[in-house]
Parts: structure tokens; sequence; C-alpha cells
């Protein structure tokens, strides 16, 4: 059974939730805003952090003018190591804290002492005693302007560089996008618990998280939320293009010529850190309870769209906790209706917010994913990872969807997870379960089956 302190915590999240969800249910709709919002004013924010200070660095995007979509990127700090070599040896880097090492002569005879490198390749003590310039580990000489690495010396501040330069050098990492959870109407893609989640995700998987802040429910219903999922993996394909536009186009510029393509008021229109360190040809989709339908819903598109895509191609996709539902209840639905945080009765009130009144069904498909003469056909699916919680009233149609991608052959393997209960995994922050960072590593273990670049599937 869960813990004391989570089953308290679920009594006072439900009566919050109850009291908001009323509130939305009563609010007029000449108060809501066309622009829509991806936060709630309640919702405890992490602000973005382009340090390095836990391994992985952030910082906030509006890509959509006409809407309030937004993305946090995060980056984790081993996109800035070096491409690991192709063959099987590699030449030994000197030990900083070994004796022989040390004492090593330089060229001209002298002591060697090597000097300490930042996480960003620049020498924090300038070393004059070498014969030539040391390099770092894109293959550039250490120099910022060149490399365009920082925005200030001994800032730390990682601004990703110009296109024209990376030269192939940089390490390619791939790409997750990730959608929170909140039931439609709530959460955040910069909320302090999702935050967590993400970067957690990020180091163990070794990957660039983005984080989609999609517009929410009531102001903006059915297909806001599903349409902003799928316009994001839209932007990652051009993002890929420009980047590789501006790269090709630029080649034969000065070092310090930063050309870029830019929009109709001079704004860069390639981002940095997904140009230097992205590729979109490995993407996973991962969606956490209600994001889950909203990843399920991005990947469907894409098998549709095929190589219209390219170079993105969705190689697999996770399924936390969806948040499925249908006409026709499961043992679970009625054995568990009054389970822990997200109850039956609640889940009813935010499905009521996000489709629209004359759409209301329980068997719309936006919530259940087992109606029949759904397109794509299953078979056609990528892989899917089903992530469950014991005490969830919504387990068994989730199994359900996972089993009937099997029956196609579709890998489709489901995670259950004992004594848990729905969002176990993203609110770790708050619920402190030994699960969560079980589940986290579990995901890495199996996502890296299809992002692992060939000759590497087992480096972990």
């Amino acid at each position: 059974m869960p813990s004391v302190a989570v089953k308290l915590y679920s009594v006072f999240f439900k009566f919050l939730l109850k009291h908001r969800l009323q509130n939305r249910i009563q609010t007029r709709p000449d108060e809501f805003d066309p622009f829509g919002v991806t936060s709630r004013p309640e919702e405890t924010i992490a602000a973005a952090n382009p340090l390095f200070d836990d391994g992985v660095a952030t910082k906030d995007i509006h890509i959509d003018p006409f809407t309030s979509l937004s993305i946090r990127i995060f980056l984790p700090e081993s996109a800035l190591n070096p491409p690991e070599p192709s063959g099987k040896s590699r030449a030994r880097r000197p030990d900083l804290n070994s004796p022989a090492d040390s004492a090593r002569p330089s060229p001209n005879g002298s002591p060697f002492h090597p000097s300490r490198r930042s996480s960003y390749g620049n020498a924090a003590v300038a070393n004059t005693l070498r014969a030539e310039p040391r390099r770092n580990s894109y293959g550039f000489s250490n120099d910022v302007e060149g490399l365009n690495l920082m925005a200030g010396v001994g800032s730390g501040v990682y601004r990703g560089y110009s296109p024209a330069n990376s030269a192939k050098k940089s390490r390619k990492l791939p790409v997750i996008l990730q959608f929170h959870g909140g039931g439609w109407v709530s959460g955040s893609n910069d909320s302090v618990a999702n935050d967590c989640f993400c970067r957690r995700i990020a180091k163990l998987c070794d990957v660039i998280v983005l984080a989609v802040g999609y517009r929410l429910a009531p102001e903006n219903r059915y297909p806001a939320a599903f349409e902003d999922g799928l316009k994001v993996l839209n932007w990652l394909g051009k993002q890929a293009n420009l980047a590789n536009l501006s790269m090709g186009g630029a080649t034969e510029l000065k070092k310090t010529d930063n050309r870029h393509i830019v929009d109709t008021f001079g704004a860069s229109m390639v981002e940095p850190w997904l140009a230097a360190h992205g590729d979109p040809s490995r993407c996973v989709l991962l969606g956490v309870s209600c994001g889950a339908n909203i990843a399920d819903y991005v990947a469907r598109k894409a098998v549709e769209a095929g190589k219209l895509l390219e170079p993105v191609k969705v190689v697999a996709q996770v399924l936390m906790y969806p948040f499925f539902v249908g006409s026709v209840p499961t043992h679970s639905e009625i054995k568990l209706a009054n389970s822990y945080f997200y109850d039956k009765a609640m889940c009813m009130l935010a499905w009521k917010l996000f489709l629209p009144e004359e759409e209301f069904s329980l068997d719309h498909p936006a919530a259940n994913p087992l109606i029949p003469d759904r397109q794509p056909p299953l078979k056609l699916m990528p892989p899917t990872l089903t992530v469950v919680a014991e005490h969830d009233w919504m387990r068994d149609r989730a199994i359900a969807y996972s089993e009937e991608l099997r029956k196609v052959n579709v890998d489709a393997p489901v995670m259950e997870y004992k004594d848990a209960v729905h969002e176990f995994a993203t609110l770790d922050m708050l619920l402190k379960t030994p699960q969560a960072q079980a589940c986290a590593e579990d995901i890495a273990i199996w996502v890296k089956k299809y992002i692992s670049l060939r000759g590497h599937e087992f480096s972990y």
C-alpha cells in the first residue's frame, strides 16, 4: 500500500483539484483568452537555468506567434563531450592526478603542468609552455569568440554556437518530446515537478528533452493541445532543415562571421542548441497522464506523414499512466474508481472541460484508443512502452491498448509498479517514492534500444 504521506497528500491534492475544476466549469466563455494559456497562476514554476549546475542546462522558447505554445529545452552536459571515435583504439588522456603525467616534460624541456579545463572546453588557466594551442573537444582552438560558446568569459552560460562553425564536430544527441500531465486544465512544462522529472530523463537517457507547453482547457478545448503537439514535431523538423541550410551556405565565411537565417524582424530562426546537438532522426515521444494521449496522437500523425516529416523520425514512444477512458468500464475502473490523486469523478470533469460539448463522449478518439476503425492501423505504430501504477483506475485500459499493439507484432511492453499511484514518477519531488527512480531508469534502458547508434546499443 502507498505510504501515509502519499495518502495524506492525495487527500489534499484531490480537494484542491476538485475546487479548481468546478471554478473552471463556472467560468463564463467570454472571459476566456483566445491566445490560450500554458500555465496557471497557482502553479509553482522553476525558472530556466542555462547553467550546468546539476548537469542539465535549460531555456524557454516561444515558438508560435499566434498562440501561447512554448517549449523548454533540457540540454545535458554530456552534449559538450566530443563524439566517440569510430575505431576501437582511443588515445589515452592525461590523468591530472597521476604523478607520471604531472612530471612529464614539455617539448621545450620545462615541466608540464596540465591546465584545468571547464565543462565547456575552455582552459581555466592558460598554459603558455606548450608548442601549439590546445584544442577543445570540438576540434577548434579554445577561442570563445570563434565557438560562440558562452555569453561571457567566466559566466558559464552556454548559448550554443553558430552552425557555420560546428563542422560536424559536436556530439549529436537524440531528442525526446515530453508532454506533461495535469488533466488538460492544469500542469505546465516549466513547473517544478515537471522540470525535475525532465532533468532526470535527460541525464539518464543522455538526450535533449523538449518539454512542450501546450494550451490548456477550457480556454482552448480539443483539438488545441493535440495540434500543439504536432506543431512542435513539425517545428523540430524545420529546425533541422534550417540548421543544415545554414551550415551549407556559410562554409566559406570567416570564423568570426556568424551568419544565421533570420526572420523578417531580424531574429535568428535557427535554435543553436538543437542545431549543434540535436539529432531529430532519433526522436522519442514521452507523454505523462493526459500528455500520453497527446503523444499517441502525435505518433499516429507521424506514421501518416511518413517521409514528409524527414529528417524527423519517431522511433519510439513512452506512455506513462495514460489518460485513457471508455464507455464500457474495465475492472480497474470499477474497483479503483475512488483511487489516489485523480479519481474517476474528477477525471470526468476534466474531460467535460476538454472536449467540446457537442463532441463529448467517453469513446471519443482522443479518449479511447481502442475504438474500431481508428487510423492508422496499429501494426504501423512505433514501439510503445506503457508505464502503469498498481493503484491507478485507468491502468487496465492502458494495458489493453498495449496488448492490442503486441497482437500485431509491435514491441509494446508494460511496466507495472507495485504500491504506486497515478503520477508517482513525475511527482517524485513531492512523493519521494522509491519507484520513481526505478521507473526512470527502466525507461532509459528501454529507450536506448531505439536511440543508440549502431555499435553502441549496449553501451549503457
